[in-house]
């Protein structure tokens, strides 16, 4: 029997027998007694479920359910139980997954209320699926066998991502008789699934999951109003597109359609900012500070340029002041808990000279705005003097917009705020969705080594620092908001797929965020590429991608 040498948990390495599972081979792992199970395992820095079959020497280090990639191993598998209750417990009906909601998944059925005695029998069903522990095993379908089965089960965006592939072999999970298709490691039977809970919202229901913090129950959470908002706005969009899947997107690029849906998509855009607009222009004040926040890529610098022009629109002269220009001294800066600078702190902003300064304004004084020298960490006096002009507007951008203790000595009457993110409506199929944050991470990866020369290494490297500091600084204020913009477009990863993958491809199995490049090289690959020509130069996109038809 030929052996393989597997290293296991970075303790010892051992021989054993080619073939063997994950589960088997993890059997060998001396943890502490405290950590919570593991659901799947990192093989040679690859994120794998434990029922993998080991065939070539390996490095062996579980994934346990109190981590982030545990979570996300528990979710993607509740989602794959719960179209499973689904399709046992109400056959006639057709289960879509729709975007998340703090701790939960937003889901409904296809042009159909929920009701609780369809929600009585979902939640009956997932208990009896946990109490069964049924194996849940990957394999592979023939072409043919999953393109009739997933067409037979009313999964049409399964069938639509099947059909765009010409690979003989599906990559499938199994549970009993039900089929779907595999989109990561799954936990390997029904009977982890318990912490969980089902929750009517809306004209759907909510799937609602543990956390990190506490992996083996369900905490209330709070749930966004304007989020939820949003994302309802934009599956109106996507109905105007008739684009709410992956596999459509595909079709509409693959049949020579896609510039339509780019000229719609570019155009829902615009005349939603020419809507918040008008809503500054109603809210009365007519001198006021547009105060624009949103988190890591979600493109709000090219936001605030394109509501400038269409506030000139309805009459207003718009002076636009950088948040990044009030950084306060080098030394004054606030450090983290490792002793680092840490610029994403509401302290590293001058607020004194930052409300002195608005407040002259408003009287009707001038004003010497700083520029920050990132270099000497000091701000500098270069002569630029600005005095509000007759139906003049302020606009500002940065992390802390939405939050008063940014502004605390100017009125609530005369500050507008926006949210801004990018809030993707597109799934991947009938029971797996977008990730909002894996979009916007593509976006700054493709963005940070465009114009900051950093490679997809760094920025996987620094995207969960990235990520607490939106947890603290913007996440909390959203609903704050007077306005809200989403500036997702359902066709910009079909463009961003051209950049991201050889950036990917650069990150080597030797790299500690390896796992992250597999798992978004795979998420890309369901994207049929759009070429980059195609977008428009006053596109959100194009301040990620380069070639902007403004300057920044």
């Amino acid at each position: 029997m030929r052996m393989i040498n597997v290293r296991i948990c970075d303790e010892r390495e051992v021989r054993l027998s080619a073939g063997i599972s994950v589960s088997e081979a993890l059997q060998g792992c001396h943890e502490h007694p405290n950590r919570h199970q593991a659901v799947a395992a990192f093989v040679n820095n690859e994120v794998r479920s434990l029922s993998y079959r080991l065939n070539i020497n390996a490095t062996l280090e579980p994934v346990h359910l109190d981590s982030q990639e545990g979570q996300r191993v528990y979710r993607r598998s509740l989602c794959y139980a719960l179209a499973i209750a689904a399709d046992h417990a109400l056959p006639d009906t057709r289960l879509l997954i729709g975007h998340s909601l703090g701790n939960a998944y937003y889901y409904s059925f296809d042009g159909v209320a929920a009701s609780e005695a369809d929600l009585e029998r979902l939640r009956e069903e997932l208990r009896r699926l946990a109490a069964a522990d049924l194996p849940i095993r990957r394999g592979v379908a023939a072409y043919d066998d999953a393109l009739s089965y997933f067409q037979q089960h009313n999964m049409r965006d399964a069938a639509l991502l099947v059909e765009r592939h010409n690979y003989s072999e599906i990559p499938v999970y199994r549970c009993g008789d039900f089929m779907d298709l595999s989109h990561g490691p799954l936990v390997p039977s029904t009977g982890s699934l318990t912490a969980w809970e089902i929750e009517p919202y809306e004209d759907g229901f909510l799937l609602v999951f543990p956390t990190a913090e506490d992996p083996t129950r369900v905490t209330p959470g709070e749930r966004s109003t304007t989020l939820f908002q949003i994302y309802r706005e934009y599956k109106e969009w996507g109905r105007v597109l008739g684009i709410s899947s992956v596999g459509q997107l595909n079709r509409f690029t693959e049949h020579g359609e896609i510039k339509d849906v780019i000229r719609v998509a570019e155009a829902l855009h615009n005349k939603k900012i020419a809507s918040i607009a008008d809503m500054v222009r109603d809210a009365g004040e007519s001198e006021k500070v547009v105060l624009i926040a949103g988190p890591s890529s979600s493109g709000k610098t090219t936001f605030t340029k394109k509501l400038a022009v269409q506030l000139q629109v309805v009459g207003y002269t718009p002076i636009m002041i950088s948040l990044d220009d009030y950084f306060v001294p080098r030394e004054r800066t606030p450090r983290d808990e490792d002793g680092n600078y840490d610029f994403e702190r509401l302290e590293a902003i001058d607020i004194d000279l930052l409300n002195d300064h608005l407040i002259r304004l408003f009287d009707g004084g001038e004003v010497e705005l700083p520029t920050f020298n990132f270099k000497t960490g000091q701000p500098e006096y270069r002569g630029h003097v600005i005095r509000m002009p007759k139906h003049g507007v302020l606009l500002m951008e940065g992390i802390h917009g939405l939050n008063d203790r940014l502004t605390p000595r100017i009125p609530r009457e005369r500050k507008f705020k926006v949210y801004v993110s990018a809030l993707t409506q597109l799934n991947l199929d009938d029971h797996n969705r977008i990730s909002t944050t894996d979009n916007r991470l593509i976006r700054r990866m493709v963005r940070d080594h465009q114009f900051r020369g950093h490679s997809a290494v760094e920025t996987l490297k620094m995207w969960p620092s990235v990520r607490r500091g939106e947890n603290q600084n913007i996440f909390p204020f959203q609903d704050s908001a007077d306005a809200a913009f989403n500036t997702a477009l359902d066709y910009e990863l079909g463009v961003l797929r051209n950049h991201a993958e050889p950036l990917l491809r650069q990150v080597k199995p030797r790299d500690p965020v390896y796992h992250e490049a597999v798992r978004l090289q795979t998420f890309l690959r369901n994207f049929t590429v759009i070429p980059e020509k195609l977008v428009p130069d006053e596109s959100i996109l194009r301040e990620f991608i380069g070639d902007s038809g403004f300057h920044y």
